[in-house]
């Protein structure tokens, strides 16, 4: 049984076996991230984060997800494409997964179940899981919630 989120292996968006691999002893944002979406600009706000806080012990991570409004289409080279061009991203993205339903990634089945404190299916996309050093789930915040909003920072912080 996966307990921590390190635990998990994730196909990386560049053909990696494991996006989550190196990471473990990091605190985390794990976010369900799409290039057609009205949150599509969150991208910049990510990244900004992430360099601000690398230092620190602390990543991103993006997770592709083509479950709402088929706002994630593109090939993995498009994808990586469109983050870097738009974006400037750097932080890790995995392959595209499904964050619901009966294919969702075990991952995702992980940090929505009941027993981690932050259940229910994801309702769009950049919806955020905040994980701490150990790898548990401390926080969940919604899609509109931008990288910059100051709950979200503050309860960064105290993982920090």
């Amino acid at each position: 049984m996966k307990n921590f989120f390190y635990d998990f292996t994730v196909p990386g968006l560049d053909g990696s076996a494991n996006v989550l691999e190196g990471l473990r002893g990091k605190a985390a944002l794990a976010v369900n991230v799409a290039s057609r979406c009205g949150y599509t600009p969150q991208y910049a706000g990510l990244q900004d984060l992430y360099l601000e806080l690398e230092s620190k012990n602390f990543t991103v991570i993006g997770f592709p997800c083509n479950q709402f409004g088929a706002q994630e289409p593109g090939t993995p080279s498009e994808i990586q494409t469109f983050c870097s061009v738009n974006f400037g991203v750097t932080f890790p993205l995995s392959a595209k997964i499904e964050v619901n339903g009966p294919r969702r990634d075990p991952l995702y089945a992980w940090l929505t179940a009941p027993e981690n404190g932050f259940p229910g299916d994801i309702e769009w996309n950049f919806e955020k899981f905040l994980i701490d050093r150990d790898g548990r789930v401390t926080g969940r915040y919604p899609a509109g919630t931008a990288p910059t909003d100051a709950g979200l920072l503050q309860d960064l912080a105290n993982i920090l």
